[in-house]
């Protein structure tokens, strides 16, 4: 038996972080399956019955997927609870190139990246800049809340 790995993240606002995060990773929106309209058709075809659907759920993508792809389908599952406190699990976007890359360029990536994704609604929590332990990283939050890193 093949497995596979999804991420969920729960949230508020599943279109939103659609965006956000196809910006962040280079994934696309997932299209609803063939012969369907959207999303919300297609579980309604597959017997989900409308009333455990919220309101808009499924009427644009939710979840998101590499083009390529290898990395693994995120889905944004829409509760009613807002974000309680940090996260336990957190994701870090690793653009600078590790290690064997000079701190300075490694840097400059990461920079480069952060104010992209600053301009797609990301905010800065904090910076850890030790160039004696060679380390340049950014904490960011998505928008709604969500810590991740770009190292």
């Amino acid at each position: 038996m093949e497995t596979t790995l999804q991420l969920t993240i729960d949230c508020a606002d599943p279109v939103r972080l659609v965006a956000f995060w196809s910006e962040a990773l280079g994934y696309v929106p997932e299209p609803a399956p063939d012969g369907h309209a959207t999303w919300r058709a297609y579980w309604i075809a597959a017997g989900v019955p409308e009333e455990e659907l919220p309101p808009g759920a499924g009427d644009a993508a939710e979840s998101i997927v590499d083009p390529a792809g290898r990395g693994p389908r995120v889905w944004f599952q829409q509760v009613p609870e807002r974000k309680a406190g940090k996260n336990r699990l957190h994701l870090d976007l690793k653009v600078g190139g590790g290690r064997e890359v000079p701190r300075a360029v490694r840097a400059e990536r990461v920079s480069a990246t952060v104010e992209r994704l600053v301009e797609a609604g990301a905010g800065v929590l904090r910076t850890t800049d030790e160039p004696d332990a060679g380390q340049y990283a950014v904490l960011l939050r998505d928008p709604e809340g969500n810590e991740f890193c770009v190292v």
